[in-house]
């Protein structure tokens, strides 16, 4: 996926979860936050960031910050970014992909993907990452029930005959592999690896990212005890 108008500056504060200010070359910005995660390792003050010029004149914020250079590494931090990776990726996820519908019900969650492929029907969870540490990746950087329930509603599909994948989209390329992050939200650790053993399919992969766009690149290897 690729921004089409992309601004350097550099992050000076964050308001609330939405807004951030950003010095660029024109004068200081009120940016609009496209994550309204936590990102404390990434948002600190002289952080070289990117914003997206959003182009709609109705806005009350004329961009979007999107990536952030976090030492050697460069993250996109853009939340809708992953999804529209995955689109992308999902006939290699699912060779022979048929069918791709975005935002589909099962039970009481809305999953990201169904896919029917090759003969099988698929529910596709897509979840981005943003944290490192140490060359290692992780999620979630805050606790999510949310998540938690996701994972045991891809159990109940397999129950019901579906087959079903969590992948998590790493933003960000060089680093060693994913974990949950077991030290923040033990929940969503613990539902993972018994999703896992409930014969839930685990998928992470890195992308390639620049300052516009963001491809995903290649699978990494899963860590469930870290």
């Amino acid at each position: 996926m690729r921004y089409e108008r992309i601004v350097p500056g550099i992050f000076r504060c964050r308001p609330n979860r939405f807004i951030a200010h950003v010095e660029t070359a024109g004068g200081l910005e009120v940016c609009h936050v496209k994550n309204t995660g936590r990102c404390r390792e990434l948002l600190v003050d002289g952080a070289r960031v990117y914003l997206a010029e959003s182009g709609s004149p109705a806005r009350k914020t004329r961009f979007d910050l999107v990536a952030v250079e976090k030492g050697d590494l460069l993250i996109n931090m853009d939340s809708q970014a992953p999804n529209k990776a995955a689109a992308e990726y999902m006939p290699v996820l699912l060779p022979g992909l048929s069918l791709l519908r975005p935002e589909t019900k099962f039970g009481s969650s809305r999953f990201d993907f169904y896919a029917e492929a090759a003969g099988e029907r698929w529910f596709v969870e897509v979840k981005g990452v943003t944290l490192e540490r140490e060359g290692m990746t992780l999620f979630p950087d805050a606790p999510t029930e949310r998540g938690a329930r996701h994972l045991r509603e891809l159990c109940a599909c397999i129950e019901q005959g579906f087959k079903a994948c969590v992948l998590f989209v790493v933003q960000m390329s060089g680093v060693r592999g994913f974990t949950p992050n077991a030290g923040t939200d033990p929940a969503f650790s613990a539902a993972l690896c018994e999703a896992a053993e409930k014969g839930v399919r685990l998928e992470a992969v890195d992308c390639l990212v620049t300052p516009d766009s963001l491809t995903v690149r290649q699978k990494l290897p899963i860590f469930l005890s870290f």
